[in-house]
């Protein structure tokens, strides 16, 4: 390389280079390898030059400040705002703990997780068949995965499902498939709730199945259905448990209600099978819709 040759024009990346080099920024090594680069060129060592100058005016004119006490009234907005961020980070950890247990519900069931404090505040509707209560473990997480699904589902706008409505024969055909049992969407339209779509989702035991509803303001509702453990529905109602009365004509189903997840929820197992109805609404509105869903998939 000819060291007499002028160095070109630096690009916006070479130029970032010279002032990392005028402010001391560049690691040793590279720091030298561009003063060699840069010794065969007049032009460029005086505008390297130039700006170290600058560089050194400057700071002489603002040493004083640079020795003097930080005033008290910008102390003041320093410990104000780094109060204001740890607060922020308080809320970060608190979200992302939420964020986590999302992907925990989908990616891991819940494992590990533990069982919910409590039931909240439970219903049963007992029925002339004799159903059994879920379990509460194996419910009380299939009802949070519903109610989680829910939560994530509902509030988009472009894709709140992989399968709309329009193509509904295909929807029930696919996911009866994947949960490998023929499936029914209960209609709705009475209540003024007309379907959406629906989605494939994972699950403690398999594959479950997410129907969502829209009503006219907007309002979603889903529901939530997938095996369940074998033992799921063979133990005896909680102890919180207590009667709630029903729509008339009463179901045959045993309902659980329960809001200890991101919404309230009704759920209930028949045949080793979950459903678990999820909906930001009053529990005697969301109990009559359960109700007609329940009378339709009989």
């Amino acid at each position: 390389m000819d060291r007499n040759a002028p160095h070109p024009a630096p690009d916006d990346a070479g130029r970032r280079d010279w002032h990392a080099l005028v402010d001391d920024r560049l690691p040793p090594a590279e720091a030298e390898a561009l003063r060699q680069e840069l010794a065969g060129d007049p032009a460029a060592q005086e505008t390297i030059a130039r700006w170290q100058h600058q560089r050194a005016q400057l700071r002489a004119l603002h040493q004083d400040l640079e020795r003097a006490p930080v005033p008290e009234a910008l102390l003041q907005a320093a410990l104000a705002a780094a109060a204001g961020q740890a607060r922020r980070h308080a809320d970060w950890w608190r979200w992302g703990g939420m964020a986590a247990s999302v992907l925990a519900a989908f990616g891991l069931g819940w494992m590990g997780h533990g069982q919910w404090a409590g039931h909240g505040a439970a219903a049963g509707i007992a029925g002339a068949r004799g159903m059994a209560v879920p379990a509460a473990a194996p419910a009380q997480r299939f009802a949070q995965q519903a109610a989680v699904a829910h939560a994530v589902y509902q509030p988009e706008v472009r894709h709140p499902v992989e399968v709309t409505a329009a193509q509904q024969d295909h929807l029930v055909q696919w996911l009866s498939k994947r949960l490998e049992r023929p499936l029914k969407v209960p209609v709705l339209s009475p209540q003024g709730y007309e379907l959406v779509g629906g989605r494939l989702l994972p699950g403690d035991t398999g594959a479950r199945a997410q129907f969502m509803y829209q009503n006219g303001t907007g309002q979603r509702i889903t529901l939530y259905l997938g095996a369940l453990p074998k033992d799921a529905a063979q133990h005896p109602s909680s102890p919180a448990s207590s009667p709630a009365a029903a729509p008339s004509p009463a179901p045959t189903a045993a309902f659980q209600f329960t809001h200890d997840g991101p919404v309230p929820a009704f759920y209930w197992v028949e045949q080793n099978f979950g459903y678990a109805l999820s909906g930001q609404l009053p529990q005697a509105e969301l109990l009559a819709l359960a109700t007609s869903i329940y009378q339709q998939l009989q």
